[in-house]
């Protein structure tokens, strides 16, 4: 049976909302954290179908197994007054959310000496402020039932590259980067706020392209197998995240494969398989 096993009912009786989750790695996160006994809570931009890529939140509420109960709640997180409305029907719906999952990022590559301001605000609304504002909306309810758990996703592209010479992705990389290191600079504040809280404050990252079907069907996989990393390395990364001790995983700038190796997991399947 799905979710059965060690640990495949971890989460039982916890709520996750999940952001970004019409697609990609947000659709993977959902369903292993449903098939290890979590209610979960899916949004993204809205439910129309995408002109290029696949996936809504139709679809991925219909992905979900488990036996907790399932929501989609479309949102536009960009905007504050969705982002306050998403919370407030969350809440009346499910009556908690002790996991949080900011998955939801844009990413414009292109360079920032020339982008224009309605990409760059654009960029730092929903890959920094957005993940703030859920966290500073859910971090009093789960102080009040004793403790909680935040995932941030962010990028290898915090890193600083290494030049001159710079390679292409470099130059035109700057803004994202940029939002995904500040988003790992916050997570580690945020933690040290939080930790007497018992809220887990930590950011995850995939070590290589993640083989999602919109990654594939729009060319965006490297040709090389061994810089490639299938969704369940991430999602499995992102329970461990979500079920750890606060007061000891907490803080911490991670990614999926070596995360897992250090706490000697392996992935499952998806749906806990």
């Amino acid at each position: 049976m799905a979710g059965s096993g060690p640990g495949g009912a971890v989460l039982r009786g916890r709520v996750a909302l999940v952001t970004g989750a019409s697609r990609g790695i947000g659709v993977a996160i959902a369903r292993r954290l449903a098939a290890a006994g979590a209610g979960v809570i899916v949004t993204a931009r809205s439910d129309t179908p995408h002109p290029r890529l696949p996936g809504t939140l139709a679809q991925t509420l219909a992905r979900l197994g488990g036996d907790g109960p399932k929501v989609a709640i479309g949102a536009d997180l960009t905007r504050p007054e969705d982002r306050a409305r998403l919370v407030e029907e969350a809440l009346a719906r499910l009556g908690r959310i002790d996991i949080l999952v900011n998955n939801a990022a844009r990413a414009f590559f292109e360079p920032a000496h020339a982008m224009a301001d309605k990409r760059l605000r654009l960029s730092l609304e929903l890959n920094l402020l957005a993940p703030l504002d859920l966290i500073q909306r859910l971090a009093p309810g789960m102080r009040a039932r004793g403790g909680g758990w935040v995932v941030n996703l962010s990028s290898a592209t915090s890193v600083p590259p290494a030049g001159p010479p710079w390679n292409e992705f470099a130059r035109a990389s700057g803004v994202y980067a940029a939002s995904k290191a500040a988003l790992e600079r916050l997570t580690v504040g945020l933690a040290a706020e939080l930790y007497e809280a018992r809220i887990a404050v930590n950011t995850l990252a995939p070590v290589a392209a993640v083989h999602t079907e919109g990654a594939a069907q729009m060319g965006a996989l490297p040709t090389d197998p061994a810089m490639i990393e299938g969704p369940e390395w991430i999602a499995e990364a992102a329970l461990a995240l979500s079920s750890c001790d606060p007061t000891e995983l907490t803080g911490r700038i991670t990614y999926s494969r070596p995360l897992l190796e250090e706490l000697g997991r392996r992935p499952r399947g998806l749906d806990g398989d």
